[in-house]
């Protein structure tokens, strides 16, 4: 599936390379708010989307470059093209697009936008109809607002950008057709920290390196974060709460997922933490609480020779705390609090889960002893797997997982086993005693 994805997005450039080509031969303009596509030139527009407002566009041609940009305080019409180094302080200021294309087009580096609020973009997914969308490197984007967009923040090939302290709300309509929140697309080293996501569909961080997410809430959406194809980015300290899923990896490597606090990510494909063919990363001081699965590793890590580690984790009064699909070696757990999980592990596609490394955690169903009262148990954790082995290879029978035939048959599975159990875990050195510190 990587492959063909790989292969996808090769020929979808091909086709970008071409196209533009072609629009540069014929000389061309480009159709009308067509600002989607990174390779498309941004546009100056033809005039305000409501006559009846002034037009933020000229504050914008008026002002020096360089200069300070303090408008009074009132609604102004969109969109605009910003092609110039300013700062924009914007209190008290809105900026309308009034339901057509994008708001505010950044073609610029080195600027500041602070204290805006942004409202009223398309709701066209084929030209990405943004609330902001920011082409350039260095620029700061702080403490605005976006509402009623379709696209909050749209980054395209820009790098060593802040995106810090704003607000963003998607428009009202079902979750599918909403669109991302913040997207990061081809975009390096950039700074997303202390934004605040509310109903919107994803926080997407795509082919791009190198940024860091810090400080975030995310509430009311569907993946509060998304990462394909993209190295080595670092994710602390957010809290994402009652969305469908919390933080999803695919085909990525060199991620850090540290200190954040996951909860509530219910439903059919609910989950705190995901893994989908990826490898050498970290889980470490996160707290995964109420979702239906606490953190499930899908075929990962995909890469030979590397790991995922997943220590100091609380997972805790999740359906399934830890859920592993596949016999890919290199994951290790260790130093986590297992507790009040319906199910603490699952293994699924055949075999067991005990290719992996499981070292030193706390699983409050362990029954032994610390007779030497080490902190450690006496005797291995072992979690064998019975009757529950049904819902884990027949996903069309977890409807019936925890009714009361299920659990009959299990009872008497465990009771007097007319089968061999399988083994899926089995931690040697079981802490004994709950650690406190660092768990919420």
């Amino acid at each position: 599936m990587r492959q063909a994805a790989w292969a996808l997005g090769l020929l979808v450039s091909a086709w970008a390379v071409l196209a533009d080509t072609e629009k540069h031969d014929d000389m061309a303009p480009a159709a009308a708010g067509a600002w989607g596509a990174s390779w498309e030139p941004s546009q100056r527009p033809a005039g305000p989307a409501d006559p009846s407002l002034p037009w933020f566009q000229k504050l914008v041609d008026d002002a020096p470059a360089g200069s300070v940009l303090k408008p009074p305080p009132g609604r102004y019409s969109g969109p605009v093209l910003m092609q110039k180094v300013l700062t924009i302080e914007g209190a008290g200021v809105t900026i309308d697009g009034g339901g057509k294309g994008t708001v505010f087009v950044a073609d610029v580096s080195g600027a500041t936008l602070r204290g805006l609020t942004f409202t009223g973009s398309g709701d066209s997914h084929s030209t990405d109809d943004a609330c902001l969308n920011l082409r350039g490197n260095g620029n700061t984007l702080q403490e605005n607002v976006f509402e009623d967009c379709l696209f909050g923040i749209d980054l395209k090939q820009a790098n060593r950008n802040a995106v810090v302290g704003n607000r963003i709300r998607s428009k009202r309509v079902p979750l599918g057709l909403r669109g991302d929140a913040i997207r990061l697309w081809y975009s390096k080293d950039n700074r997303v920290e202390g934004n605040v996501v509310t109903d919107s569909r994803d926080v997407v961080v795509w082919y791009s390196d190198g940024n860091i997410i810090k400080g975030n809430t995310g509430t009311g959406s569907r993946y509060s974060l998304h990462f394909m194809f993209a190295q080595h980015n670092v994710v602390v300290d957010n809290r994402y709460d009652n969305n469908s899923v919390g933080i999803y990896v695919m085909y990525t490597q060199g991620v850090e997922i540290r200190n954040n606090v996951i909860s509530r990510s219910a439903g059919p494909t609910g989950m705190g933490i995901g893994f989908k063919e990826a490898s050498s990363s970290v889980v470490s001081g996160n707290t995964l609480i109420y979702c239906a699965v606490g953190i499930s590793s899908d075929l990962s890590p995909d890469e030979p020779d590397t790991t995922i580690e997943i220590s100091d984790n609380r997972i805790a009064y999740n359906g399934v705390g830890l859920s592993i699909v596949g016999n890919k070696t290199g994951t290790v757990i260790m130093r986590n609090v297992f507790e009040g999980n319906i199910d603490q592990v699952s293994q699924s596609g055949g075999g067991s889960a005990m290719h992996n490394t499981w070292k030193g955690n706390y699983w409050d169903d362990y029954q032994g002893f610390d007779r030497n009262r080490d902190d450690v148990g006496d005797t291995p954790y072992e979690l064998y797997a019975y009757t529950d082995r049904i819902w884990m290879e027949m996903p069309v029978a977890r409807f019936f997982k925890n009714a009361p035939l299920m659990e009959a048959i299990d009872f008497l599975e465990r009771l007097a086993p007319f089968s061999t159990p399988d083994l899926l875990v089995k931690d040697e050195q079981p802490l004994f005693v709950r650690p406190h510190g660092g768990h919420p």
